[in-house]
């Protein structure tokens, strides 16, 4: 059996915890900063985690991470 490719531009968007969660960024952090608040912008800036609904999908793109 061949190696698996993982997908590049899911392997650079996520990664695996010690535990086995997946860490993402959260989404919103780009442009138009001024007007969100400074506690909006500080909570961003936290990991997130993929649903455990969506984790199945997400690991075939990542098989070796």
């Amino acid at each position: 059996m061949p190696k698996l490719k993982s997908h590049r531009g899911a392997a650079k968007r996520f990664s695996t915890t010690k535990s086995g969660k997946i860490k993402r960024a959260k989404a919103y952090k780009r442009h138009i900063l001024t007007k969100k608040s400074t506690k909006r912008l500080r909570g961003l800036r936290q990991t997130g985690y993929i649903a455990e609904c969506e984790e199945k999908k997400i690991r075939k793109l990542i098989p070796y991470s």
